[in-house]
């Protein structure tokens, strides 16, 4: 497992953490959540490439490079979660582990956020817990990257 690199990926709006409804998302920002996943991920002695994106296309492009670019992906889509068939289908061709995140419990929400694509394809899902759902989700990829790599 040594220097796997897992992508990160964030979806549409999540640049405005810590203004945007904070009651829901809390005040930490985007950048915060990204200090502390290089932070963790060097402890696991894994790679992050934390990006985030408000198109839907652009998040598409970076999940199918990342069948030749990384080991895993932790992806927090936001409203695209529930509503985008498009990144659903990029990450059944990159074939990688997933793991979603979501920093409010999506099912103590409005019933449309109850449903997820993303949950189709991702090996777990982590919400509710803010920005420690990302470092939970790094400590799951190294969990799985160890345990269910093939062995020589």
């Amino acid at each position: 497992m040594a220097s796997a690199t897992i992508l990160v990926l964030n979806g549409p709006n999540l640049n405005l953490l810590g203004v945007r409804e904070p009651e829901t998302y809390g005040r930490e920002t985007l950048a915060d959540i990204e200090e502390s996943c290089l932070e963790h991920a060097a402890a696991l002695d894994l790679a992050v490439d934390f990006r985030q994106s408000n198109n839907e296309g652009q998040l598409v492009d970076w999940i199918q490079e990342a069948r030749e670019s990384a080991d895993a992906i932790v992806i927090n889509a936001g409203a695209y979660s529930h509503t985008s068939i498009a990144i659903l289908d990029a990450l059944k061709a990159c074939e990688l582990p997933i793991i979603e995140v979501h920093l409010s419990n999506i099912f103590a929400r409005e019933r449309f956020r109850h449903h997820s694509y993303v949950s189709a394809v991702a090996k777990g899902v982590i919400c509710g817990l803010g920005g420690q759902g990302y470092i939970l989700a790094l400590d799951a990829i190294a969990y799985l990257l160890e345990n269910e790599a093939p062995k020589d």
